[in-house]
This record gives structure tokens, C-alpha cells and sequence, in this order.
């Protein structure tokens, strides 16, 4: 079983992103879960989503403490919570970054497999908006390789329909290319 723990801002889609993979997942053949984790429930506040994938049926439902691989929608949460908080040394963390944090990066999980994509700016230039989580999907699957693009586009048409699905597409897309390995 793969543990993900998204880390994001209310309002930035860390709870669709969750979605989305679980519903790829189901498109993939495999079993899934996502669910949100809230504390103070307001735009911009720190929040936690999750998700489980399995080829086998996910008999579990607590939150998960020790996460496979961490999601990180915005490099500011990484000043003030400690994402790889349960996450083994062999971990994958994929965040959300400029070109310019990415020394800053590198300094702080020289030991960890971290994948950086500037996944604002694709939302920006795709969606016309800053909401980076089919962005942060798209790099995500491309440096773990678990679940399909084509399982991924299925799952954000069932989620979104006409244009908005097809320029979350393209975010996937386009992240899935430009995603980087820092280090």
C-alpha cells in the first residue's frame, strides 16, 4: 500500500488532488481512499489531505501518521509545519517550488528524494488561477509512477467537465513534463 499526505493552503485543492488520485487509482484497477484532515477551515490556513492506493482491498481508516510520500502544494508550509514528520529516509517528496527556492530545497532534504515543479505558474498560465493541485498531480505522478496519465485525465474529467477539464488537463500535462529531481 502507498500512504500520501498532501500538505496545502485552504483554497489551494489539496482535498481534490486527494480526489483525484483516488478516483485515478479506481481507473487503474486498484482499490483507494482519500479523505480531508481540517483544523481552522479557512482560505489560506494550513491543511491536510490524504490518500491510500493498494492493489488490494484498503481495510484501514485512521489518518495516516507515516506516509509513503508527501505532496506539498506550497513551499511557505515548509518554515512552519514539518511535512516529512512520519516519512521514512527513502521517502518521496514532491513540492511546489520556483527555480530560485530550489537551493534552499536541496539544503534542507539533501538526504530525501524530492522532486521539485513550479506548479503556480502552470496554474497560472493554464487555469488563469493559482490553484496548483492537478499541477502538483501531474508531477506527483510522474515521480512516483504508480498511476497512469491516462487514469489521471479520466479521473479529472470525472471531476471537472468541458474547459475547466480540459485546462486541468493540460496542467497535468504540462507538469508531468517539467518536473524535476533536486539534488
Amino acid at each position: 500500500m502507498i500512504e500520501i499526505r498532501i500538505h496545502g493552503r485552504g483554497g489551494q485543492g489539496a482535498v481534490t488532488a486527494a480526489e483525484i488520485l483516488a478516483i485515478a487509482a479506481k481507473e487503474d484497477g486498484k482499490y483507494s481512499q482519500a479523505f480531508p484532515f481540517f483544523g481552522v477551515e479557512r482560505r489560506g490556513a494550513p491543511v491536510t489531505a490524504f490518500a491510500r492506493i493498494d492493489d488490494e482491498f484498503i481495510k484501514i481508516r485512521s489518518q495516516i501518521y507515516e506516509p509513503d510520500h508527501v505532496i506539498v502544494l506550497d513551499s511557505s508550509l515548509l518554515a512552519v509545519v514539518d511535512v516529512t514528520e512520519g516519512l521514512p529516509e527513502d521517502g518521496l517528496i514532491v513540492i511546489n517550488a520556483r527555480e530560485e527556492e530550489l537551493d534552499k530545497i536541496m539544503e534542507k532534504f539533501e538526504d530525501s528524494d524530492v522532486y521539485t515543479v513550479d506548479a503556480t505558474q502552470i496554474a497560472l498560465d493554464e487555469l488563469g488561477v493559482p490553484i496548483v493541485n492537478t499541477a502538483m498531480v501531474g508531477a506527483y505522478l510522474k515521480a512516483s509512477d504508480i498511476l497512469t496519465l491516462d487514469a489521471v485525465k479520466k479521473a479529472i474529467h470525472a471531476r471537472f467537465s468541458g474547459e475547466i477539464a480540459e485546462k486541468n488537463v493540460r496542467a497535468v500535462e504540462r507538469a508531468y513534463r517539467e518536473v524535476k529531481a533536486v539534488g
